[in-house]
């Protein structure tokens, strides 16, 4: 370090750190645009699927883009795993490293394949370019442990001097169900990380590298006392609440519960769940942290920067080996679906003492449907999955929103024109469920009514979700949003797998958001707003709202 250097870095000013974090946003947010423009499948270049982040030297999370909360869970993992499996003086310029398995390399599940590059600058390791995107593959599988579900790829050299190593990217494109569609998001994702290591670079030609480094040092610090300083505002003392899941598929309802502790400028979240099972909703350590952060963040400050400043005044804790906290060798396909019953938990547990900032229960799902087979088109396999949005629950100032992507995932939807483009499929219904919205003061969001038919034979089919048996929960008053449901020809159906000859359909109908506050409370001109728009009959208003209607 020269002299120069140490007399700046003494001068840096919140000013300096406020600039240089936005710019690693902004590189962060860029790479993420790079990679659903270049990439190839639906899944990313549609529905933005995907997540891209900055960490420094050690592994710590500098930036990340705002796209998919749960991600952060893959992402904050797989740099100290691929530290842990390659000595330093064996990463180079110009290498990448791919991962995705949640039990050896810091993933959450396995669609969800990242990509790490060193940053490199004048010779020395100084950042982490990462991005996560997933992939359509794995298709007509089963759940009952991780090795049904896919392959599992633990941190491995993928890139080297800047081309693929050739055994490795054979063996996994020989592992893949879609490749030549694995191969294009592959080079998106490379590309993305390029990009990062480029703007690293220029920012540190700009600002020198050693400024960079304590620039993210003072960044973290800063965010760790925005989230203390948020944490303080909640009343000390404790705070519980329980829920219970149920999935499609599975025999059994579970029982889930959480216990906050609020000291001060600390938060202790301690969850209770059964024993990890033979279904795929289990959730790992990483995934479930990465779910309480988002929660907390939302709760204590949406303004904090996403970094690891962020985590160090939360603690997590669950059971080794339940539910929200399993091991080797559970299955975790839609561990999504079990994360967002924890938002609610955190909720639930926090709302009688911070009632304007929660939100009563959302749909509770994420709601996924997946359709594969041989194209007729092209003779090819292929693999349509999406998860489907529903109701948010509402608020103390505004009603949930209508089937949208709550909390963790943040997906957009496929449109129906590249669905039936890409794939053999027709949609014969795209639209929110009437009544599914919970009544009250503020009421819930709507759900999702999507309905697909097979316009080929031996249609593999796969549909997953939760709140069947259960209904999201309002508050203060608020009523219960309608439960979600599948369909299998018009016939309700629990089974998560089947398959549909041609002209056969599948129906997913997604829950809806819990409302919040007496429904005795909503104004008149919203209630005649919702019955003037369809959300409501005039017959159903009369029935949740009485006199209001």
């Amino acid at each position: 370090m020269t002299t120069e250097t140490a007399t700046a870095l003494t001068e840096l000013t919140s000013i300096h750190v406020e600039v240089i974090g936005s710019a690693l946003e902004s590189i962060c947010d860029e790479m993420g645009e790079t990679l659903v423009r270049t990439s190839y499948s639906p899944n990313i270049k549609e529905r933005r699927d995907c997540t891209t982040a900055l960490f420094d030297a050690a592994g710590n999370t500098l930036a990340q883009a705002e796209h998919i909360p749960i991600h952060l869970g893959s992402l904050m993992g797989i740099v100290k795993e691929v530290m842990r499996a390659y000595p330093l003086d064996d990463i180079r310029d110009g290498d990448a490293f791919l991962g995705n398995d949640p039990y050896t390399g810091g993933g959450t599940h396995l669609h969800d394949i990242v990509l790490v590059s060193p940053i490199f600058v004048d010779g020395e390791l100084r950042a982490w370019a990462t991005n996560l995107a997933h992939h359509s593959d794995f298709a007509d599988r089963q759940h009952n442990h991780i090795f049904e579900e896919g392959l599992r790829i633990p941190p491995i050299r993928f890139v080297r001097d800047g081309g693929y190593v050739p055994d490795v990217f054979r063996f996994i494109m020989t592992n893949m169900q879609v490749p030549e569609e694995r191969v294009a998001d592959f080079n998106a994702q490379v590309a993305s990380n390029r990009l990062a290591v480029r703007r690293y670079r220029e920012l540190c030609d700009k600002y020198d590298a050693d400024t960079l480094d304590e620039a993210g040092r003072l960044l973290l610090d800063y965010t760790e006392r925005k989230t203390r300083a948020g944490i303080a505002e909640i009343p000390n003392g404790i705070y519980a609440f329980h829920d219970t899941f149920d999935y499609t598929g599975f025999d059994r309802t579970l029982d889930m519960s959480v216990t906050v502790t609020v000291e001060d400028e600390h938060i202790q979240l301690d969850f209770d769940a059964p024993p990890q099972v033979r279904a795929g909703f289990n959730v790992v350590r990483t995934a479930l942290e990465a779910t309480v952060y988002y929660a907390i963040k939302t709760l204590v400050g949406k303004d904090i920067p996403s970094n690891g400043g962020l985590y160090r005044p939360i603690t997590v804790t669950a059971p080794l080996g339940s539910v929200l906290n399993c091991v080797s060798p559970a299955a975790v396909n839609v561990r999504t679906m079990t994360a967002q019953r924890v938002v609610d938990l955190v909720y639930g547990a926090l709302a009688d003492v911070i009632p304007d900032r929660v939100f009563a229960a959302a749909n509770g799902a994420v709601a996924s449907i997946g359709f594969s087979g041989i194209n007729p088109r092209t003779g090819r396999f292929y693999v349509y999955a999406e998860s489907i949005g529903g109701g948010l629950g509402a608020g103390c100032e505004s009603d949930g929103l209508d089937g949208v992507q709550a909390h963790i995932t943040n997906t957009s939807n496929l449109p129906v024109e590249a669905l039936e483009a890409e794939y053999p499929l027709t949609v014969l219904r795209y639209e929110l469920v009437d009544g599914s919205a919970g009544a009250g003061e503020h009421r819930g969001g709507m759900g999702i009514h999507r309905q697909i038919r097979a316009d080929h034979d031996d249609c593999r089919t796969e549909l997953e979700t939760s709140r069947v048996h259960s209904q999201p929960w309002g508050l203060f008053g608020g009523g219960n949003g309608a439960s979600s449901r599948i369909e299998i020809n018009g016939t309700v159906r629990d089974e998560v797998q089947g398959v549909l000859a041609a002209g056969g359909y599948a129906s997913i109908f997604t829950a809806g958001g819990g409302g919040y506050g007496e429904p005795s409370k909503r104004p008149r001109e919203d209630v005649e707003r919702d019955v003037r728009e369809g959300r409501l009959t005039a017959e159903e208003a009369a029935r949740l709202y009485g006199d209001q209607s």
